[in-house]
């Protein structure tokens, strides 16, 4: 997947915002104001980063190369992965859907409202 196709694909979700947090480098992506990935815009191959569960987070790492810690995160919840061919776009998306799934249910009752109405 490129940078296009993550960006629409985290879109497709409800209740996603996209921003450029510090500079033009990186899409942050966001529900309800609180972040569920990070594409990098500069990166070749193109990398994306996600929130995940300290052991799925672990486990991915030791199963897949392109996975690597997001180490300007809390390297425990958050993965980079590195979008060179090794991973399926389906995988990808299932990564995505997590990290979107773990945010949303941190989320308060109220917020959990704004998203679906």
């Amino acid at each position: 997947m490129n940078v296009e196709e993550l960006r629409e694909y985290c879109l497709s979700k409800k209740a996603v915002t996209e921003s450029f947090p510090f500079d033009d480098v990186s899409l942050v992506m966001k529900v309800v104001d609180k972040m569920f990935a990070l594409i990098a815009l500069d990166s070749h191959p193109t990398l994306i980063a996600l929130k995940c569960d300290p052991e799925r987070a672990i486990e991915l790492r030791e199963r897949y190369s392109a996975v690597i810690p997001a180490w300007h995160f809390n390297k425990k919840h958050w993965n980079n992965v590195i979008m060179d061919g090794s991973v399926s776009e389906k995988e990808v998306k299932e990564w995505i859907d997590h990290s979107y799934d773990l945010v949303v249910k941190g989320l308060t009752k109220q917020q959990k409202l704004m998203i679906n109405g």
